[in-house]
């Protein structure tokens, strides 16, 4: 039985409060996931590991504005509103009388930017294939790409338990 099949099975409060533990285990790993490299390049002998903000910097250094912005946005910005955002709607679930429909609009919110979750991810996968077809460098992923992905899976988890409370409990 998974995870989210074992977690639906639990009474409410004990639902909201795994929630809530996996919104701040989301938010404890996501320390490491911006601090630590994400990946390495490495062309013609000469390496250098890269961070998601250090990428960031160097794509609008380089001019590449739109692509800086876009990186920014989606694995900066967006990623962390989500933690605190379901930090936020797993408290709230906790006293199912307070929650509103405000809330549940949130939790939508915040389940249409889960299914874009895994983008950075996707997008170093297709990077690092590229890589190895060619013969001018190498891409390998680092520490910080691990923790950005178990972010991702902890917080698509909480989004997916609290999709399971039922909304009669809510009201």
């Amino acid at each position: 039985m998974s995870t989210i099949a074992k977690a639906t099975t639990l009474n409410h409060d004990k639902r909201a409060e795994l929630c809530l533990s996996l919104s701040l285990t989301a938010l404890i790993l996501s320390v490491p996931a911006n601090l630590f490299p994400f990946m390495r390049l490495e062309f013609y002998g000469q390496g250098n590991d890269s961070t998601i903000w250090g990428g960031v910097q160097a794509l609008y250094q380089s001019g590449e504005l739109f692509v800086a912005l876009v990186i920014f946005v989606a694995s900066l910005v967006i990623p962390n509103l989500k933690i605190f955002a379901l930090i936020y709607l797993s408290s709230r679930f906790m006293q199912p009388h307070t929650v509103t429909k405000r809330d549940l609009y949130l939790h939508r919110a915040v389940e249409v930017l889960g299914r874009w979750s895994m983008l950075d991810i996707f997008l170093v996968a297709i990077l690092v294939a590229m890589m190895k077809f060619g013969h001018f460098g190498q891409v390998s992923i680092k520490s910080g790409a691990i923790y950005f992905l178990l972010v991702v899976i902890t917080t698509m988890t909480v989004s997916e338990i609290l999709a399971r409370i039922p909304n009669k409990e809510i009201t």
